[in-house]
């Protein structure tokens, strides 16, 4: 009889987890998605982990340097933060943030809750133009419209691995104990999935296409991305490089939203 009362309550848990952060839009990234760790706990998490990322860089004179490059990723951003209602309405009225930080690394985030960082690495090194900036940062905004970090966070604790199996194993209540390194962990640390990172070049061509940047430039960052060599692959790129499947999906998502791209001239 307990058996059969634990079958019923984790199908019950599991079915009220099970659901998707977002709507379609026109690429269709609505999959379904489970939800075991909460969202206030995820965006309490990255709050405070953005606000210790700026302060690390701010003691080290890196957190926005250049005012000119500074207001050029904030005004892109914009563009793209505009259109995010396509795939989520409550996303509009999130404390979103945009900052830069000067290190020589091939890589940006945004964490739950809108919270972006941009390195002056990959917009140098790769010499971005604003459409092909416009591709990372809106890859980037759709890994936090899909909460996949959260999502990554609620699998690990499913299969009761990495930072909860350590809280549990010392007896420690992970969400409080693990509360400043669970966003860090799962938005900049921990690679994201396959899935993920297919769902956020589909999201993110979108985006820009409906903020009017030409979704070819975001095949023309990958192409970009795929030149480096794999002894210094990317970390943006985590453990999926820009092969050539990942081109030539992006090239088919392009002409998809193309039209939204028309629409903005």
């Amino acid at each position: 009889m307990r058996k059969i009362l634990v079958a019923v309550f984790a199908f019950l848990l599991f079915v009220g987890c099970y659901s998707s952060t977002t709507q379609g839009g026109l690429v269709g990234a609505n999959s379904r998605q489970i939800m075991l760790v909460s969202a206030s706990t995820m965006n309490e998490s990255a709050a405070k982990a953005y606000v210790d990322t700026l302060k690390s860089a701010r003691n080290k004179g890196a957190l926005n340097t250049n005012p000119a490059l500074t207001k050029r990723v904030q005004n892109i951003a914009k563009r793209l933060i505009a259109q995010v209602g396509t795939f989520r309405q409550d996303a509009l009225k999130w404390d979103w943030q945009v900052n830069v930080i000067e290190e020589d690394t091939l890589n940006a985030w945004c964490m739950p809750g809108g919270k972006i960082v941009v390195y002056t690495g990959i917009i140098n090194r790769l010499n971005l133009t604003d459409s092909e900036l416009a591709a990372i940062i809106g890859h980037e905004i759709a890994h936090a419209l899909r909460e996949h970090s959260r999502e990554q966070a609620s699998s690990d604790q499913l299969k009761n691995i990495g930072i909860f199996a350590v809280s549990q194993a010392a007896g420690l209540d992970s969400g409080a104990t693990n509360l400043l390194n669970l966003a860090t962990h799962y938005t900049i640390s921990l690679p994201f999935s396959r899935s993920h990172e297919t769902e956020a070049d589909h999201i993110g061509t979108e985006l820009m296409a409906r903020a009017g940047y030409n979704p070819n430039d975001a095949v023309v960052v990958w192409q970009k991305m795929s030149k480096i060599g794999s002894s210094s692959t990317p970390e943006i790129l985590s453990t999926h490089p820009s092969n050539e499947s990942r081109i030539k999906d992006l090239k088919e998502i392009a002409k998809k939203v193309m039209p939204l791209y028309l629409a903005t001239k």
